[in-house]
């Protein structure tokens, strides 16, 4: 199985690709912890079916300490007791962004609220902008079929 179009070796996708990835290097510079980024992009690429993302960043993860446990649960947080509160305000704001498109209000003012109790100004900057980031990853993804499953630790430096 190989992409519809290598992202990498395009001229206009790798330039496109560099601006995208100089965003996300302000979110992982950030004051945002490593995990709670981890279980950002694991959750948003899930949701979006990105077997590229969701296979590189639960190897990340657990390369990094994550547990299994917690990675097997990711899918299923609301019902799990091994999230923070902070790891499920930041769960729930990825999930309500993510699938902006299927609530007419976008994101609720009570799952933000709640967001804002455990994360700074400048976390939730972070948060936003991860978000975003990983959707923009994961529609590329997506769109050219980029297969999953071979990802190795560091494979982007």
């Amino acid at each position: 199985m190989s992409a519809r179009l290598n992202l990498f070796d395009n001229p206009v996708s790798a330039k496109a690709l560099r601006h995208i990835v100089g965003a996300g290097k302000a979110v992982a510079d950030s004051t945002l912890s490593a995990e709670t980024q981890e279980l950002v992009k694991i959750r948003v690429s899930q949701i979006n079916g990105c077997g590229f993302c969701t296979d590189m960043h639960t190897k990340e993860a657990a390369h990094a300490g994550e547990t299994a446990q917690r990675l097997h649960l990711i899918a299923v947080w609301r019902e799990a007791t091994v999230f923070t509160d902070a790891e499920r305000a930041a769960l729930a704001l990825s999930e309500e962004a993510t699938r902006i498109a299927d609530a007419a209000g976008g994101v609720s003012d009570d799952v933000w609220a709640n967001a804002a109790k455990y994360f700074d100004e400048d976390q939730l900057a972070a948060l936003v902008s991860l978000i975003a980031f990983m959707n923009a990853v994961n529609r590329l993804n997506v769109i050219v079929q980029q297969p999953a499953g071979d990802y190795t630790i560091g494979q982007f430096g």
